[in-house]
């Protein structure tokens, strides 16, 4: 459903997003370790992701990074989604085919259109705080 590089994102923030809740700073291979990406994929996807303001990086011995409370009550996982991969998950045809649309449908086109608006329904309701709150408390895991 996502691309492996917004899997690897979310992870990442929400890794990130849970060490903050404990006032503490990540370095890169830390994430990149606790998410299974590899190191300078991981530095990559930091980046684009700080430069959308989504994660604060400080650099030094004592940086790292990390995301206010606030801004994580704020950020959607929709947000992290259209940074890595755009609108792509919300388009196209649930079976790859380049001609389909709503006049000239594939046989799965109306149930995936219906899924789809639910997905996206979904991003864009559930906070980065919302699912690190749950990784936190043990409701949830993220490392396999």
């Amino acid at each position: 459903m996502f691309s492996k590089t917004c899997e690897y994102a979310i992870k990442a923030v929400l890794y990130i997003a849970t060490q903050s809740l404990n006032n503490t700073r990540v370095k890169i291979g830390d994430v990149a370790e606790n998410t299974g990406s590899p190191e300078a994929f991981t530095a990559k996807i930091l980046s684009t992701l700080t430069k959308h303001n989504m994660l604060h990086s400080l650099k030094g011995p004592y940086g790292g990074f990390e995301i206010e409370e606030k801004k994580m009550k704020q950020i959607k996982i929709s947000e992290i989604v259209y940074a890595i991969d755009g609108d792509a998950i919300y388009n196209g045809c649930g079976l790859g085919l380049d001609k389909c649309n709503a006049l000239k449908p594939c046989p799965m086109h109306d149930k995936f259109v219906k899924i789809r608006s639910e997905l996206k329904k979904m991003l864009e309701t559930t906070t980065i705080h919302e699912l690190a709150t749950k990784i936190k408390t043990g409701k949830s895991i993220l490392i396999r």
